[in-house]
């Protein structure tokens, strides 16, 4: 068996989760797979695998060798795409990631389209909030907002995301309007986080951008649902301006403290060096550009616009 054989049957047992699972994948017997997985270990001179006939637990050791397996696999199956003199179409797996409302929202039905125009691509789709590791986890794509500390990472802008406050006009008349951040310490906040004691609010005072922390009433890693909340009267939220807007427009919530609000985000394609090569990723970061060239993620409509429109 040589090396690329002796990765994919590596990769194949630990998806599989057992020596018989890769066996029937690999259409092996039992045994040979068994003698095989020996001889990487013999060959690495470490142990990679806890196993038995029905499961099997990575090392550490094993753990980093699949990782690395895997990355090889990947690569090598894009390699050869590339070099088919009669590849005139993308082909081959993707992964892309991206934050998860925003994902479902924005990303998801355009990877469907993209999908339905190249049949023979496929892809895997994390969505994900936080930081993710591209070359561990083997990302083709992942579409991130905010600024980003990896100068080593390509990166393509695709719009910018305006974070607003708002809040209902049934609570604003009972609680009054604030006029600066600081009002904010006599209201209740709802706010979005992904840490457990996150509480701050970003704005601009005095030209300098500030994290204000606020009293919370309800505090969530849902963003939509503390959106929900501010709908329902509950109290103020610190929200994207896309998943307002509609609110906005209905006359359900009023956006305030707009002299304070902080500079719009960047929404960015980000790619590794290695990744730009291949055809299909190309093809991909162009669709998104395109597609999103004329989408506005941090425009406000005018308050209660619709029910204006509708009486019209």
């Amino acid at each position: 068996m040589n090396r690329v054989d002796a990765l994919t049957l590596f990769v194949k047992a630990v998806d599989a989760g057992s020596l018989s699972g890769a066996a029937r994948k690999l259409g092996l017997s039992l045994a040979s797979v068994s003698r095989h997985m020996t001889a990487i270990e013999e060959n690495t001179g470490t142990r990679l695998v806890v196993r038995t006939t029905r499961s099997l637990a990575l090392t550490d050791a094993g753990r980093l060798y699949y990782e690395r397996a895997r990355r090889i696999l990947v690569e090598i199956e894009e390699l050869e795409t590339a070099l088919l003199a009669d590849s005139t179409e993308p082909t081959g797996r993707l992964h892309v990631s991206g934050p998860t409302l925003f994902g479902r929202v924005f990303m998801l039905p355009l990877l469907a389209r993209f999908l339905a125009a190249n049949p023979k691509v496929t892809m895997d789709v994390t969505l994900r909030d936080g930081h993710l590791n591209m070359v561990e986890e083997g990302i083709d794509l992942a579409v991130r907002i905010g600024q980003l500390d990896d100068s080593t990472l390509i990166v393509r802008k695709l719009g910018s995301l305006l974070w607003v406050i708002a809040g209902a006009p049934e609570y604003l008349k009972l609680r009054g309007q604030p006029k600066t951040p600081d009002d904010l310490a006599q209201h209740d906040c709802l706010v979005y986080t992904q840490r457990p004691a996150g509480g701050e609010w970003r704005f601009v005072k005095d030209g300098r951008v500030l994290d204000h922390r606020v009293p919370f009433k309800m505090r969530s890693n849902a963003l939509d649902g503390v959106v929900a909340a501010a709908v329902n009267g509950v109290g103020l939220v610190r929200a994207p301006a896309w998943q307002v807007s509609e609110y906005v427009a209905a006359g359900q919530l009023k956006v305030i403290l707009r002299d304070y609000e902080a500079p719009p985000l960047p929404i960015q394609a980000v790619l590794t060096h290695n990744k730009l090569l291949s055809s299909k990723v190309r093809v991909l970061l162009d669709f998104l550009i395109e597609q999103w060239a004329n989408k506005s993620f941090d425009a406000v409509p005018a308050f209660g616009s619709a029910k204006r429109s509708t009486r019209r």
